[in-house]
């Protein structure tokens, strides 16, 4: 609808309220006036109310064709590649392999997006209730990594208004029918050469006015409404299409892609995921899955277990998010963790000089790379220079940059 008939709407129903207040107090002047125009009110009320479910039932069908178009592309993806296929049937082994793993993707992904179809409309979120900092994680109490990976802020474009919980849920919901999750790669770099080693992958929500929605906005919210593991799925398809793209450049570069406790606990997607990276297994040491240290502790040994059946399929993990350097290596090395991110901060502590140091010397003598985060300044690398680590990550060496979707 547009904004001159919702006002039509209202202006109506307002109308036809004052009207009945005033029509009962005529009829019946001995009776006492608040009854007249409490009955108007129940029919402003009543019209507010019927208003409300016309407009979201509008919404509803919208909702419905973006869904219907997605996945009218997506069905005309899979024929496209289905005839691709048929005319190079004398093609080379290599093209059928690619071909297969593309579809798995387009399975995947079509999955998804009925996922999406299937669920009911959200609850409104409770006002107030998302912070603007550091998200405070799923309901259960895990504590999800975090998705901005430099402290510096970025500022809200002067023309964009702010948005509340309502609006920032229908656009992340809107977002993910219509494909608008962008893929944001920040470089990992070994030190004192600044070389890329490897690249973080994050996710950022863009409205259909392209407003970009960051994560410490959007991910308490899609958490509470059940959409952060699609979120988290949709970004891990990008990242298998990003890794074929550089190994197809012959790129020798590694993906870090934080992964979630709902992600780990969704045996749906995980299933499919893993039937994905079997038709693309020469990836899976490209890709490194990151888990906060506090995922690690609250997950327990039903984290664990899950880690060690993907680390016996090839894949390794970083834990990042440290808090508490009483690190149990032993444990982590069990569990396929070959590095472990650092703030910046916490290493330049005076008061955790020694216990740093042993750190370092311990990682190094079995295999685990320290990478130091939040490199901001000239100054600051110096001083993480002075302590001998040979990874970094931080504006400095460069911010997270919008990815080009894979063609």
């Amino acid at each position: 609808m547009t904004l001159l008939t919702h006002l039509v709407y209202a202006l109506a129903y307002l109308i036809a309220g004052i009207s009945t207040g005033a029509a009962l107090w005529a009829l019946r002047p001995e009776a006492d006036p608040l009854v007249a125009w409490l009955a108007g009110a129940l029919v402003v009320l009543a019209g507010a109310l019927l208003h409300d479910v016309v407009t979201r039932l509008e919404r509803e069908r919208k909702a419905a064709r973006r869904i219907a178009r997605l996945n009218d592309r997506v069905e005309e993806l899979a024929h496209l590649l289905e005839q691709r296929l048929a005319s190079d049937a004398g093609a080379a082994p290599e093209s059928t392999v690619r071909y297969d793993a593309v579809m798995q993707e387009v399975k995947l992904l079509q999955s998804l997006v009925a996922r999406l179809t299937e669920r009911r409309a959200p609850r409104p979120p409770a006002p107030g209730s998302a912070p603007s900092g550091v998200p405070s994680g799923v309901p259960s109490g895990v504590r999800r990594p975090a998705a901005m990976p430099s402290p510096v802020p970025e500022p809200t474009p002067p023309s964009a208004a702010p948005m509340d919980d309502a609006a920032v849920l229908e656009a992340v919901r809107d977002a993910l029918k219509a494909d608008r999750i962008d893929v944001y790669l920040q470089p990992i770099v070994s030190l004192p050469q600044r070389k890329h080693r490897f690249y973080e992958v994050f996710s950022r929500v863009r409205s259909a006015d392209g407003q970009q929605i960051m994560p410490d906005r959007y991910l308490d919210i899609a958490e509470r409404e059940g959409l952060i593991a699609t979120i988290d799925n949709l970004q891990l398809v990008r990242c298998v299409q990003l890794i074929r793209e550089t190994e197809r450049r012959q790129h020798a570069i590694g993906f870090f892609a934080n992964i979630s406790a709902a992600t780990l606990a969704d045996a749906e997607f995980m299933r499919q995921f893993l039937n994905m990276m079997a038709q693309n297994h020469a990836l899976v040491p490209k890709l490194v899955f990151e888990l906060s240290q506090h995922d690690l502790r609250a997950g327990g040994a039903v984290t664990m277990g899950i880690l060690s059946q993907l680390a016996r399929l090839g894949f390794r993990f970083s834990m990042d998010q440290v808090t508490d350097l009483s690190i149990d290596l032993d444990r982590l090395l069990r569990h396929e963790f070959r590095c472990i991110k650092l703030d910046r901060a916490l290493v330049l502590d005076p008061a955790n000089a020694g216990r740093i140091r042993e750190l370092r010397h311990r990682c190094a003598a079995d295999g685990i790379d320290l990478i130091v985060e939040k490199i901001e300044t000239e100054n600051q690398l110096v001083e993480v220079l002075d302590t001998g680590f040979d990874f970094g990550q931080g504006y400095l060496f460069g911010e997270p940059r919008l990815s080009r979707k894979p063609e």
